[in-house]
């Protein structure tokens, strides 16, 4: 009898162990069920949120870092940083390491780290022949498939573009006019000069009356090269640099460039600069003081100066105005012609680890909203099309530069830097009365034929 209670006790007890692994195994059965049908579901979803919103330019969804090296300051640097910040929203996962640097170390630095092997993703640049010497070293990638040519400014889009292929995409472009302060030209009846013996008669004009003529601090050097750039076009033609340059022609000893040099030494000669110009700095603002103080009448200068203006000195506005410079009197070159450059130009390093997304931030930083910021926040000339400008100074530039039948781009920046540095230390030379122009072009033309012939 006890055997028997104890079996009925075992089996029921079996029987109700298994009837509760039995529940279990279906509950969690059906709970897997519906696990799987949730998490399919759920993966569709993720799938299609991830080609729309997460997925990288290159495909992947792995976290990226990519760099970029700039030199934008001011408004300028706040549009790159806009830019930025849109491309990380429409590119979860990747973040952009930004690196403002200065000017003139900038240069050294980039062409340390190309040499090197170790750029940035992605650097800017001024195009021309500064960039060109990347290129044809094999450090910098095309992207001509990768951006929309048409919608950037043909003259601003050929500074980055060599044998038809496109290396980089521009974002903004200069002119360099004759800025002056009206209020000094209203009270001695100065009118705007058409030719190079009416700009000599405003020199003495206002070196007679006390006022320093041109503003210029030429430690630099680049300040100083608009003088030879605008006097040698305006005598030799729009063709004399590219001739030197691509040695089809003429070259840097040609006598349109010697006939410039004595130019400058002519300007120099009858006071047109401050005392010890050639060692005046321009970062510190040294000549523009002096052209807000009232003591210089005008400054060649990029229409950057307005931002330089509204930042140092905004009551000044109101007095600035500008014109080109004037024709030279039996030479080749007009007075419509300008000098000028494009800048920034975004470009991708051929070294880079992922091409793709570096292609897609050069996009997003030569955007239309990029440009338009710029255009309306920096006084930038915009290097695409579309943009309406706010501001009135930008405006009156852009139609100078749209009138312009040429656009001589800066020698700095065009030439080999070793050629460009003879380029600036002569001209300097040429300024301080240290060198005569004919020894100054042939030590530039010497240089050409090393690099160029």
């Amino acid at each position: 009898m006890l055997k028997k209670r104890q079996f009925l006790v075992s089996f029921m007890f079996f029987v109700l162990l298994f009837g509760v692994v039995a529940c279990n195994s279906s509950t969690e059965t059906g709970s897997d069920d519906n696990s799987q049908d949730t998490s399919s579901e759920e993966t569709g979803s993720n799938t299609e949120t991830d080609n729309s919103d997460e997925e990288n330019s290159d495909g992947t969804n792995e976290e990226v870092t990519i760099s970029l090296w700039h030199i934008e300051t001011g408004p300028s640097g706040d549009a790159i940083m806009q830019a930025v910040e849109r491309f990380e929203e429409k590119n979860p996962g990747v973040t952009v390491e930004v690196s403002q640097q200065e000017n003139d170390p900038y240069k050294s630095k980039l062409s340390v780290a190309m040499g090197g092997g170790n750029p940035p993703d992605v650097f800017s640049s001024w195009g021309g022949g500064w960039l060109e010497q990347f290129v044809n070293a094999g450090q910098v990638k095309e992207i001509t498939n990768e951006l929309d040519t048409d919608i950037y400014v043909e003259a601003a889009l050929s500074a980055a573009t060599y044998d038809d292929k496109v290396y980089g995409a521009p974002i903004g472009m200069a002119v360099v006019p004759v800025f002056y302060n009206k209020d000094i030209f209203n009270e001695y009846g100065i009118e705007e000069p058409d030719t190079f013996e009416e700009l000599k008669e405003i020199i003495q004009t206002l070196d007679s009356n006390g006022i320093i003529p041109f503003t210029l601090a030429n430690q630099t050097k680049w300040t100083g090269s608009f003088y030879l750039m605008y006097l040698a076009e305006r005598i030799g033609g729009p063709d004399l640099f590219s001739e030197a340059f691509n040695r089809t022609g003429r070259g840097f000893d040609d006598e349109a460039y010697v006939e410039a040099g004595h130019k400058i030494q002519e300007l120099v000669e009858l006071n047109a600069f401050p005392d010890g110009f050639n060692g005046m700095n321009y970062d510190t603002g040294q000549s523009r003081q002096l052209l807000y103080s009232g003591k210089a009448g005008m400054q060649i200068m990029g229409n950057w100066l307005v931002n330089n203006v509204r930042d140092e000195m905004p009551e000044f506005e109101e007095k600035l105005d500008f014109f080109l410079f004037p024709a030279v009197e039996g030479g080749e070159g007009e007075k419509n012609h300008v000098v000028g450059g494009v800048a920034p130009v975004f470009s991708v390093a051929e070294t880079s680890e992922h091409p793709d997304i570096a292609a897609e931030l050069v996009k997003e930083l030569a955007s239309i909203e990029t440009s338009t910021y710029m255009a309306n926040n920096a006084g930038d000339i915009s290097a695409i099309k579309g943009v309406t400008y706010e501001d009135p100074y930008t405006q009156k530039i852009s139609e100078v530069l749209e009138s312009s039948e040429f656009m001589q781009t800066y020698y700095d920046q065009t030439l080999p830097p070793e050629l460009a540095q003879v380029h600036l230390d002569t001209t300097q030379a040429i300024f301080g009365l240290s060198m005569t122009p004919e020894e100054a072009m042939a030590k530039v033309e010497e240089k050409a034929k090393e690099l160029l012939d």
